[in-house]
């Protein structure tokens, strides 16, 4: 990790280095421990959190809808206004890591919450915490790597955060084996002994992003970004029209979780199961990455889409618990194959200098369909005042329709090439 942390923040390609992930320059490897060590603390908590809710608290699956949805679009605005703040800037690095000490020093309020309004205000005050760290984060790997080596850097920093995030599960799993066995349902004292467990990686990941990561410099002026979709292009908008679709329909992974334990999976088993889901992600992530830089990122993204509409139609059809490990496992190869490509894509058609704004947009329009898609959810399994709902298989059946006509839009689009960037 040292030996990555001291290459030089640009790298002059050569043959040899642009088939070596080792030779990726100091940011990719900052940014990417950073979120394997934030990943470890996050995940350790968010995944029982619905069960927390459910088990603990009583909580409905409407309430958890709401909670996760607007956890989401709380931090939508300060996505779009952090990655747009960082091109006025020119500055990435520091908006970071603000981002990730926010994160850091609310994770201890979960320990006293003992209501869901209370773990809803610690949720949603981590989410501003990733709202202000993620569009000038992901500006930052983008400016530090050449467009040939994009979908690998993008590759191995989704590799290296879901590697974070089955550590984390591990260890929790191991807090939960120790503290209450196989129960079907989550304790209270459990809960409390992940949280303490994960703040330690948390203040660890700001720490190694303020020392380990640095600015990229930009020569010449640059026009100031605008708050203005038109302004990124034309083919950044038709993307996320597309992107809409999908994401309306991919509401909060807490619904899963939750569809395990209906179908009979201890507190154990689901743990077990989200383990081994992040192991496939965290290997495919990075070949996939650099498969992107070859043959397109298209195909990678309209592969995982597909991927992704068949695992959703298998979860509403699941009748035992282990149809739903099974499926979760191989829900793996769709974040693998599509979520960091997508975000490569953007850098592809868009301008450099409007890079922070773009990713800040796409996070921001993604976090305000969180709130829908995951309402939609609640309601669709448990419904709402008085009316029952479809059941637990509707969230996914219509998860599975709206990412195949996503699929297919991704297909017949052909997008174009960024513009050069404003100087």
């Amino acid at each position: 990790m040292v030996r990555f942390l001291l290459m030089s923040d640009k790298q002059q390609p050569n043959s040899e280095e642009e088939n070596s992930f080792r030779q990726l320059p100091r940011n990719v490897w900052a940014t990417g421990f950073t979120s394997f060590l934030m990943d470890i603390s996050s995940e350790m908590v968010i995944n029982i959190l619905p069960l927390f809710l459910v088990n603990v608290l009583g909580v409905q699956t409407s309430v958890i809808g709401v909670i996760e949805g607007v956890a989401e679009s709380t931090s939508s605005v300060l996505k779009l206004f952090s990655g747009w703040l960082s091109d006025k800037l020119r500055a990435r690095k520091w908006l970071a890591v603000a981002g990730y000490a926010i994160s850091a020093l609310v994770k201890p309020f979960f320990y006293f919450a003992n209501s869901w309004g209370m773990v809803a205000g610690v949720r949603w005050a981590d989410r501003v915490g990733k709202g202000v760290r993620t569009a000038p984060r992901d500006a930052l790997i983008a400016d530090s790597v050449s467009e040939e080596k994009r979908g690998a850097a993008f590759g191995v920093t989704r590799a290296l955060d879901t590697a974070g995030a089955m550590i984390g599960l591990i260890i929790a799993l191991v807090a939960v084996w120790l503290v209450q066995s196989s129960e079907l349902q989550l304790g209270i004292d459990t809960f409390k002994v992940i949280v303490l467990l994960s703040l330690i990686p948390a203040f660890l990941a700001v720490l190694l992003l303020a020392v380990g990561a640095r600015d990229v410099p930009i020569s010449g002026q640059r026009t100031l970004p605008k708050f203005a979709m038109r302004s990124l292009g034309k083919p950044f908008v038709v993307f996320m029209i597309i992107v809409g679709i999908f994401d309306l329909g991919n509401s909060s992974d807490a619904f899963l979780v939750l569809r395990a334990q209906e179908r009979g999976l201890s507190v154990t088993d689901i743990l077990s199961m989200l383990v081994v889901f992040n192991l496939v992600y965290a290997l495919i992530s990075a070949p996939a990455g650099s498969l992107s830089d070859k043959v397109g990122r298209k195909r990678l993204i309209v592969g995982g889409w597909l991927v992704y509409a068949a695992i959703y139609l298998g979860f509403g059809l699941a009748q035992a618990g282990w149809h739903v490990w099974i499926l979760y496992v191989f829900y793996g190869f769709y974040y693998g194959l599509a979520y960091g490509t997508s975000k490569a894509m953007i850098a592809d058609i868009v301008a450099e200098n409007l890079r922070g704004t773009a990713y800040g947009t796409y996070n921001a329009i993604l976090g305000i369909l969180d709130f829908p898609a995951s309402l939609i959810a609640g309601l669709l399994w448990q419904g709402a005042f008085g009316w029952g709902g479809f059941g637990p298989s509707a969230p996914f059946l219509f998860g599975a329709a709206l990412a195949l006509i996503a699929a297919v839009a991704m297909a017949l689009w052909k997008p174009g090439k960024a513009a050069n960037s404003q100087k």
